[in-house]
């Protein structure tokens, strides 16, 4: 069963993954002049480098560090850094080894959460095999679109911040992945393949007391805890398969509530403000199968009523003519991290920006 659950959700995350070619498409010559971003963003600046790709950035508590993925120049998968904002080198915190993602700060900022396959024990055999697919992609010139792999031997681990004392928080059969404290430090909610089919559960910050708040058919990730620590914002593709859309559900598995329901449109990575009633996500439209979707930002504020949330009015926050896709906020909520391939490039890294809500 979990083969079949790696098959399918490595097909729909690939089409997410366009981003990561649509940069060498299409370009509009007056985007600086038209553009709507400056009504959000200003002093955007790219804050890594050096990698074949890097994204899914994290601040800490204090604003002063971020964590994200990246692929080094001389490994196939992704691996964990931590990097000071006010300038040095990138800090590899992961194993080396093993495919990993998903990585964030504990709130009291001692500890790093990420997920990381390393424990794989055909682990050669799995790098082997992706040095081949990318040495035969070097040389006959193809560009794969961007997969992510439901590996069954992802678990979540907890380390310090230089990345020792490891500790395994889960161990059941199947992906366990796309982690993230709630804001007491007390609870993690999480992906989790272990009922094969992905689906968001909650457990204790130790790995114990694991209880599941959905189950759908399709898959339900990239959970996030609200800032007041009752609400989890999720993406689920429930209703279509591949068209992600944004959903919340209550910390005790009640009150779900869709937040956008375009089936033409994949929408995904929400995120919390921390201190305003918004949510920013990533989003495209593909109701044209002959157009180049093009991800960009967008933003929600949204309502509470009879205990619910409910969705509000939407602005679309970047629209730039590559792909800006995985927003956070930072803790303070004055500045935006997003990866986007706005590079010289193409390739995908972090940028940061000062951010303004909207009057």
């Amino acid at each position: 069963m979990l083969d079949v659950v790696r098959s399918r959700y490595v097909r729909k995350v690939a089409a997410l993954g366009f981003f990561l070619l649509a940069a060498v498409a299409g370009r509009r010559p007056c985007w600086a002049e038209d553009s709507i971003e400056s009504q959000f963003l200003s002093n955007v600046r790219q804050v890594t480098d050096g990698f074949v790709r890097a994204g899914e950035g994290y601040f800490s508590p204090d604003g002063r560090t971020i964590v994200y993925q990246a692929v080094p120049k001389d490994y196939p998968f992704y691996q964990i850094y931590t990097q000071s904002l006010a300038g040095g080198e990138p800090r590899r915190v992961s194993t080396g080894r093993g495919r990993t993602t998903c990585s964030y700060f504990s709130p009291d900022g001692k500890k790093l959460l990420f997920a990381s396959s390393h424990l794989d024990p055909q682990l050669g055999q799995t790098e082997e095999a992706e040095r081949q697919q990318q040495a035969d992609d070097a040389r006959t010139g193809r560009r794969r679109r961007y997969e992510w792999n439901f590996d069954p031997h992802m678990d979540i681990f907890e380390s310090d911040l230089a990345g020792k004392h490891l500790r395994r928080l889960t161990d059941s059969p199947g992906y366990d992945a796309e982690g993230a404290y709630s804001p007491d430090g007390r609870e993690i909610a999480f992906c989790s393949t272990r009922d094969g089919d992905p689906d968001i559960y909650v457990m204790n910050a130790d790995g114990t007391n694991v209880r599941q708040l959905t189950n759908a058919p399709g898959y339900d990730g990239g959970p996030f805890i609200s800032p007041d620590g009752r609400w989890v914002v999720f993406r689920s593709d429930r209703d279509k398969e591949g068209f992600l859309q944004i959903y919340v559900i209550g910390i005790d598995g009640k009150n779900e509530t869709p937040l956008t329901n375009n089936p033409a449109s994949v929408n995904w990575a929400p995120y919390w403000h921390p201190t305003k009633p918004y949510i920013i996500w990533t989003g495209a439209d593909h109701s044209d199968p002959e157009a180049r979707p093009n991800y960009d930002l967008w933003l929600m504020k949204y309502d509470m009523k009879d205990g619910r949330i409910m969705p509000g009015p939407i602005r679309r926050v970047t629209d730039h003519p590559t792909a800006d896709v995985l927003p956070v906020f930072s803790p303070d909520g004055k500045k935006l991290m997003w990866t986007s391939n706005r590079t010289a490039d193409h390739s995908s890294q972090l940028f940061i920006g000062d951010f303004k809500l909207p009057e």
